[in-house]
């Protein structure tokens, strides 16, 4: 290209670049489209030739010192169907105009390396690598349905409004990265529903300032550690990594999908899932209302993890498919309510919850207290209390009493499983008598019993009194709660001789006595202290 003076027309043009050039003019579109869809699909093998190229150096020249307007247009590039040729590279420079390219095919990576643009939309275009770390844009950046053979770069970039790659498919680079955005910063909404990637998408410390949507997207990158590897993301509404619905178009059949995110499928419609191959890590995340993983499917290996250690959010929905293989860790995670089913969570050692704080349970479908301990004990491969303790109390606050008791009660049949052999052949008893307080009325029913042995047992004797001229009138039923209840003195223990086998079984009973004493003692104090 000759060289030519800002807003100056090349005189070397060719008949597409003139045109592009007077439609840049009058902010019109430059259509070199045959028309013909087999023809015009820019990811297809079917060359384009001269009369559909223009030479990235012109669209460079248009952009960063492009001619004034026609009087009473506003100037902006607006390409349809058309080859770019040559590397297209605008880093450090400022574009001014409006820039929207509808399936357009580019010969060489574009650079846009801090570049300030106010909005650059690229619809269904093929691009060999976007790299655009510290891009600056004062609107939008669009990718939707691009197809982008190297992967995108956009580490610290800055988008003034939203992020849109909907539909896109990103291979990966060279260092198996499909998009690259560690420090990205979105103003409004990161919209990547139906997006497809082959390589890790990493978001590290990135912050959207409404919400981010991967609805029906599938990530995938099965020769890396991570598909989605986002530590230290803030998403001040909802981050959305649920199915969507399967006839929801983005777009509506628009050149420019809109704004907002798709429909989340209701029960019976047929729905595209959220889908991730490899690991996920949120861990340090900040989401202002919600995490949503309404039927997200993981495939993972045995050694990945979906890792959400010490996120934070008001919201936890954990309600997709269940994990074969691999880990899900919410160690040290703040959430207030924990919404999620009986079949999310993989089994044992396939879940840690050390730390995991929640403060309400909102189960969708049947979740039964059996369940939720399998779920704890899956949970603790080691016996740790803080989980139990967790649940009882988390359960009580709802009013769930009798169930927050029987988690207290799991806990002490999974200590006791640690002890030595004293301490728990001590704890079997308790819990065969009095089931470790937690149930008093089996402490009351045991008395009884043994009330009622006594008694039965002393009614067939008529011992002699110790002093002949003090003594009560003798009762079976009185000597025998005597010697039950210890410390209270009815009057009857100590007033009578009794020798032989009944010696003996006068002394069973107050060691009876004494044993549920102790265990209802003991329960007490644990009541007082959970009190």
């Amino acid at each position: 290209m000759t060289e030519a003076r800002a807003g100056e027309e090349p005189a070397d043009l060719t008949a597409a670049e003139r045109r592009m050039w007077d439609a840049f003019r009058t902010g019109s579109i430059c259509d070199l489209s045959a028309r013909a869809a087999d023809q015009d699909d820019p990811h297809a093998d079917r060359v384009w030739g001269p009369g559909r190229s223009v030479r990235a150096g012109v669209v460079a020249l248009l952009l960063l010192h492009g001619p004034p307007p026609v009087p009473g247009r506003v100037a902006s590039l607006k390409l349809r169907g058309v080859r770019i040729s040559g590397r297209l590279d605008l880093s450090g420079g400022t574009v001014a105009p409006y820039v929207e390219l509808q399936s357009c095919r580019f010969d060489s990576e574009i650079q846009l390396s801090e570049a300030r643009f106010g909005t650059l939309r690229m619809i269904n275009c093929a691009v060999p690598r976007l790299e655009a770390a510290r891009l600056h844009t004062e609107g939008d950046l669009h990718l939707p349905r691009c197809r982008v053979a190297r992967g995108i770069r956009l580490t610290d970039a800055q988008i003034g409004t939203d992020l849109l790659v909907s539909q896109a498919v990103v291979q990966r680079d060279n260092k198996g990265r499909a998009i690259a955005a560690d420090g990205l910063s979105v103003a409004q909404d990161f919209q990547g529903e139906l997006l497809e990637t082959y390589g890790e998408v990493s978001l590290r410390g990135a912050k959207v300032g409404v919400s981010m949507s991967l609805r029906g997207a599938r990530l995938r990158n099965p020769s890396g550690r991570y598909a989605l590897n986002a530590p230290q993301l803030t998403v001040e509404r909802t981050l959305y990594l649920t199915s969507i619905a399967r006839d929801y178009v983005p777009g509506g059949g628009s050149s420019t999908p809109p704004y907002g995110v798709g429909a989340t499928p209701v029960r019976g419609q047929r729905a595209q899932r959220f889908e991730c191959g490899g690991g996920l890590r949120l861990d340090d995340g900040r989401f202002g209302d919600a995490i949503d993983f309404y039927g997200a499917r993981f495939v993972l290996t045995e050694e990945q993890e979906i890792s959400l250690r010490r996120i934070q959010t008001p919201e936890f929905r954990f309600v997709g498919e269940r994990p074969e293989h691999g880990r899900v860790v919410v160690s040290g995670a703040k959430v207030v309510k924990l919404v999620d089913t009986s079949t999310s969570w993989p089994g044992p050692g396939g879940v840690s919850i050390e730390g995991f704080v929640y403060e309400n349970l909102a189960p969708r479908g049947h979740f039964p207290l059996s369940r939720r301990l399998a779920w704890v004990a899956a949970a603790t491969p080691e016996y740790s209390p803080e989980p139990y303790e967790r649940l009882a109390a988390v359960l009580r606050a709802s009013g769930e009493d009798a169930d927050a008791r029987e988690v207290l009660l799991a806990k002490q049949r999974r200590r006791r499983a640690t002890l030595p052999p004293g301490p728990k052949a001590w704890g079997y008893l308790q819990d065969w008598t009095v089931v470790y307080g937690y149930r008093p009325g089996r402490a009351a029913l045991w008395m009884a019993v043994l009330w009622a042995a006594g008694a039965l047992l002393f009614s067939q004797l008529d011992p002699p009194a110790i002093k002949e001229n003090e003594h009560p009138q003798w009762s079976a039923a009185l000597y025998a709660l005597d010697l039950l209840l210890p410390v209270i003195d009815l009057g009857q223990q100590g007033q009578w001789k009794l020798e032989g086998g009944w010696q003996w079984g006068a002394a069973g009973l107050v060691i009876m006595g004494w044993i549920l004493a102790t265990t209802v003692a003991a329960g007490a104090s644990r009541l007082l202290r959970r009190g």
